[in-house]
């Protein structure tokens, strides 16, 4: 596996209620495989609140959410692509498309780069694009509104979809609504950018919990949720050929005894499958969960700080050495070790300096 990579950083370029954005962009860096160090190459300039960034399988182009209320004087937020340049990792514009709704605040890429799939934060709606030839965004082929609440009384008013995955087969796109507590199954036809209601269509989480992020499981036929109001995590079973997800465990993401306000945000795999990662915010910490191979059911290990405050996401890299925690309000990114014996996470002294950092992603030079 090549250990020479790139990571591309997504950031808050505005000040939006939930964050003072700092950023200038999307930062492009030359990541140090051994201390997880960024050196910085390029920042492609003139993006609102790129928060969230998505490669495209082959690492040529890349695609960005832009996470507004309102653009070009109508409701809504933006999706934007970029081709990336193979020597420098360098980017440039190549189009955007409006992404039907408030607040997109995460995409993904299916596995075969035909489609770009974005979930809308305000209103709770899923939007798939057809990629063209060029890398550039086609119109819409499908929007899909949720609709429903749930047990919060502020927060789970309306569908809040907060995250979108495409399953290991490239046949189901999963959906995580916050705001009424449920993981939405879709049927994919990237071809034509395409969103059909599973059957079933959902599976739902204990009210109150809100559903955030989702990982699958790298081998096994296992999927891991992040709860952002509940502080938990839970993991299902998942099955492959239907669609189904059916739940097998819940456990908190802190630490006993802990009695001050938290949010979760992000949940990864390890590139081994032996433990999940989930961030809290407020304790500002990276959970680390065991998994059981056999059943997919997760049991606790501990916690390590991220030294900065509140890290939205984080991200393993590749070969599954180092973990990279992006502390959105202390404007840094912060590297860890992985024991890929018993998950434990060691910081390794590098710090990077990068201002309101959201979202990593890794592409190999």
């Amino acid at each position: 596996m090549p250990t020479e990579y790139r990571v591309y950083v997504g950031t808050y370029t505005n000040t939006l209620p939930h964050v003072a954005g700092k950023g200038e962009g999307i930062y492009v860096f030359e990541f140090d495989a051994q201390t997880g160090a960024l050196r910085p190459l390029s920042v492609a300039m003139g993006v609102v609140n790129p928060s969230f960034v998505a490669l495209d399988p082959r690492r040529r182009y890349l695609y960005a959410v832009n996470e507004t209320k309102e653009w070009e004087g109508q409701p809504g937020g933006g999706v934007s692509a970029f081709a990336i340049d193979p020597r420098s990792g360098g980017l440039t514009f190549l189009n955007r498309q409006s992404s039907h709704g408030a607040d997109p605040c995460h995409l993904t890429v299916d596995a075969t780069g035909a489609c770009v799939i974005v979930a809308n934060h305000e209103n709770g709606s899923v939007a798939a694009y057809p990629i063209q030839a060029d890398g550039s965004l086609g119109p819409a082929g499908d929007v899909i509104q949720h609709v429903g609440s749930s047990a919060h009384p502020v927060h789970q008013r309306g569908p809040h979809a907060h995250s979108v995955n495409v399953d290991p087969t490239n046949r189901f796109a999963v959906v995580c609504d916050k705001g009424i507590d449920k993981v939405m199954v879709y049927r994919l036809d990237p071809r034509q950018a395409k969103l059909v209601p599973n059957d079933p269509p959902s599976a739902s989480i204990q009210p109150g919990s809100a559903p955030r992020h989702l990982a699958f499981h790298p081998s096994r036929p296992y999927a891991f949720v992040i709860n952002e109001i509940a502080s938990t995590l839970t993991a299902f079973a998942f099955d492959e050929a239907s669609g189904a997800i059916r739940e097998v465990n819940t456990v908190s993401t802190l630490p006993s005894g802990y009695s001050g306000r938290n949010s979760t945000a992000d949940v990864h795999v390890h590139p081994n499958g032996k433990f999940v990662y989930g961030s809290n915010r407020g304790h500002d910490s990276i959970a680390i969960f065991a998994v059981d191979d056999a059943t997919g059911k997760i049991a606790p290990l501990g916690h390590q700080l991220t030294q900065g405050a509140v890290p939205r996401n984080f991200n393993l890299d590749p070969t599954g050495r180092l973990l990279l925690a992006a502390n959105q309000n202390s404007d840094t990114i912060v590297a860890f070790a992985v024991d890929p014996a018993n998950g434990t996470l060691t910081p390794t002294g590098a710090v990077s300096s990068v201002p309101t950092p959201v979202c990593m992603q890794f592409a190999a030079r």
